[in-house]
């Protein structure tokens, strides 16, 4: 459901980092102002007036790490469908990666992806392609890259096949510095059992599982570090999921590199106890880690050492899931439960809203020059509200993308986005009507 992005009004919610209640004004797409909440306030002119009370007013998120597998793979998820999820989960800017059918490795995919998310959500969320680091993500040869960036691409990589000729790694980083386009790389040594699913350990020698040594991850990343700080040339750090990593990330940060790093809900929430019945809806790539890991990256997420949050959302069709382990796809759904979901370690203590705030919205847009919205006026009017009481259960039902495959499935949730907004155009509404699921 959407609204003219003439005016609106939204009254009485609480603001992170804010005391008191407070009201914001939308006009033309932009925040007009937030002040503090009047309650004998008349303001003639808005579209629309919300009563926000119990709501939080969050800014819209930016997700800088989906995969929304169009073209070629429209029986896992659309842009549509992806968009969707994203409006339902709070964010107004998408970056898609470019392990699609045909790879986005040339101006003509990235145009087809725009054009189909321009025709399907005309007012957002809005999506932004990243361009193939290589031709057909084969790590030979590099792509056009500067034919991608002006097609509209805001970023460069080789998604889940990592470049392991370093020679290119290196050239690559130089041409992407030089179009002031950021590199993003999936971080994995591609000979130490690539794509397992399973962290090495207790746990996948008690399920029998070939697993994937954490050391995999953290050579990739020394190796992405030492590059970086001797071209100083920046790179993003993909999904990191283990403690190894963080130590090598804080201690280059602590020297000055030029390096950023995402990690992401299920690495925060979860640990590798959940493939226990090999449970192939949580296989993912890197897998899930050990206790002592999720610990070292929450305290990593508040410090600033990872700088962003990121979903990774990855949906795939269920059959490709309902098989024996080792053949099952890895990758989780995420899109539509990501905020909800992290809310549980809001309730916790171990995060706090402000920490969501600038690593789900702030600091993504920032290293990838995106809108932002830190209700200033003038900024856009990207913002979502929060019920952070609303408690629901995950089904089938209740996601937006065509992907089901989360380990959340049937599990409750205490905390949901109600209403989400891009230009200041509602594009998610549960507040006008009850949602069916």
């Amino acid at each position: 459901m959407s609204v003219t992005p003439a005016g609106l009004d939204i009254r009485n919610v609480r603001v992170p980092g804010r005391t008191g209640a407070w009201d914001l004004l939308v006009a033309d797409g932009k925040v007009l102002e937030l002040l503090a909440h009047d309650p004998a306030a008349s303001r003639a002119g808005a579209t629309r007036i919300i009563d926000g009370r119990g709501l939080l007013l969050l800014p819209a998120l930016t997700d800088a790490h989906a995969h929304l597998r169009e073209p070629g793979q429209e029986w896992k998820e659309d842009i549509r469908s992806g968009l969707a999820a994203a409006a339902a989960g709070g964010f107004s800017n998408v970056l898609c990666m470019a392990n699609t059918d045909p790879v986005n490795d040339n101006e003509a995919v990235t145009r087809l992806m725009r054009r189909r998310a321009a025709e399907a959500h005309p007012h957002g969320p809005r999506l932004f392609p990243i361009g193939a680091l290589t031709v057909g993500l084969r790590g030979r040869e590099l792509a056009p890259l500067g034919e991608l960036r002006d097609a509209g691409c805001v970023a460069f990589s080789n998604d889940g096949e990592p470049v392991a000729d370093t020679e290119i790694f290196r050239r690559a980083l130089e041409y992407a510095a030089d179009l002031t386009t950021p590199v993003i790389d999936h971080c994995e040594d591609p000979f130490m059992a690539k794509g397992s699913g399973a962290n090495e350990g207790a746990m996948s020698a008690r399920l029998g599982l070939r697993g994937q040594p954490d050391a995999a991850e953290a050579i990739q990343v020394a190796r992405d570090i030492l590059l970086a700080e001797y071209l100083d040339a920046p790179v993003h750090l993909a999904h990191v999921s283990c403690r190894r990593a963080v130590e090598l990330i804080a201690a280059a940060k602590k020297r000055g590199a030029p390096v950023t790093a995402e990690t992401c809900p299920h690495y925060l929430l979860m640990t590798d106890a959940a493939l226990l019945g090999y449970d192939t809806m949580a296989k993912v790539n890197p897998p899930l880690r050990t206790d002592d890991d999720r610990l070292a990256l929450t305290q990593a997420l508040r410090e600033g050492v990872i700088d962003i949050l990121a979903t990774d959302h990855a949906p795939h069709a269920l059959h490709e899931k309902e098989t024996p382990f080792e053949d099952a796809k890895n990758g989780i759904s995420g899109l539509d439960t990501a905020l909800a979901s992290l809310w549980e370690l809001v309730r916790q203590g171990r995060l706090s809203p402000e920490d969501l705030v600038t690593r789900f919205a702030w600091r993504p847009a920032e290293i990838f020059h995106l809108p932002v919205n830190r209700f200033a006026p003038g900024d856009p009017a990207d913002f979502l509200l929060f019920d952070p009481e609303d408690s629901w259960v995950v089904t089938p039902e209740s996601l937006r993308s065509k992907g089901k495959n989360t380990p959340l499935l049937g599990q409750p949730l205490t905390g949901r986005v109600v209403l989400t907004a891009v230009g200041g155009v509602v594009v998610h509404d549960l507040l006008a009507r009850p949602d069916p699921a």
